[in-house]
């Protein structure tokens, strides 16, 4: 147990962000390969039922979170671009000069893995790739994806780990 403690202080004093960015690949890839595989087998628009609550559904987001500005005139890309680009730097920094904890570096990865997915589809295609359609009879929430799922389980975990934390400094 010892020595155990005494690795994890090593690694929280040499700020590897080795394990961070590990985490963040392996999101990257899990989504580009979903991605990559739903636009293989699937008609754009066609949804395909799974439950009665879920459908895969091939649909694209020129713009961000619910189609925010998917209707402005193709500046959002760029914009949306450079916003994940900018988080991915800051979540680095982050990760580096927090790499100890565990529960905060785990959000930030899933985070930064989640906002390079999408970085790379309005690279290569323009428009963000989603697929997951969950829906109760005719309302349907808006259509996301691995990435968008990995930023949302982070933001949570973000959350959770803060309130860790203000409770602990009591």
């Amino acid at each position: 147990m010892a020595r155990s403690m005494a690795k994890q202080t090593s690694v929280a004093r040499s700020g590897s962000l080795a394990p961070w960015l590990g985490v963040a690949l392996i999101v990257i890839l899990f989504d580009q390969l979903t991605k990559i595989g739903v636009q293989k087998i699937f008609a754009y628009g066609e949804p395909h039922a799974l439950a009665p609550f879920f459908n895969l559904l091939l649909v694209y987001n020129r713009g961000a979170a619910f189609s925010f500005l998917a209707m402005a005139g193709g500046w959002q890309r760029w914009v949306f671009t450079a916003l994940g680009v900018v988080a991915a730097i800051v979540i680095c920094y982050l990760l580096k000069r927090h790499a100890g904890q565990r529960m905060f570096c785990t959000a930030l990865s899933l985070i930064m893995g989640g906002a390079i997915g999408n970085v790379i589809d309005r690279l290569a295609y323009r428009h963000v790739i989603d697929f997951l359609d969950f829906h109760v009879n005719a309302w349907h929430w808006p259509a996301f994806n691995l990435a968008d799922s990995a930023i949302t389980v982070g933001t949570v975990l973000l959350i959770l780990d803060e309130l860790r934390r203000v409770r602990g400094s009591k």
